[in-house]
């Protein structure tokens, strides 16, 4: 089973929240919804602004540790290189969910800025 890392915001250039699942639309739902406490009930980070696959939970959880480990502005660039207008992708993932072939791999669905670990910010001169 894979797992999926995910970048929530409070709006354009808001508050984000780093996480990570093996079920995305339960997980971002339940964060919408204000079924979980924490950080994003109490900010209300609700908008979906980015997402990735990846192969395993592990790699997935891997990824997150990295992703939350980045200066703030990677992580922005990181969502405008796929999400530019900060659109909320929740509703289009609920209504056709997202591929999850065991084939799909991150960079299907969201390609990385660079090789080593996509980080917006490794290619900046």
């Amino acid at each position: 089973m894979g797992g999926w890392v995910y970048i929530l915001a409070s709006g354009p250039g808001g508050t984000l929240y780093v996480g990570v699942t093996s079920d995305l639309i339960r997980r971002v739902f339940e964060h919408r919804t204000g079924g979980l406490p924490g950080f994003t009930k109490r900010y209300r980070i609700k908008a979906l602004v980015y997402f990735e696959r990846h192969e395993t939970i592990a790699a997935a959880i891997q990824r997150e540790k990295n992703i939350k480990h980045w200066p703030r502005e990677w992580k922005i660039d990181l969502i405008v290189s796929v999400n530019p207008e900060w659109r909320d992708l929740f509703d289009e993932i609920a209504q056709s969910p997202p591929p999850s072939s065991p084939g799909l791999t991150r960079q299907s669905i969201a390609p990385a800025a660079s090789a080593a670990d996509g980080c917006p910010g490794q290619a900046r001169a």
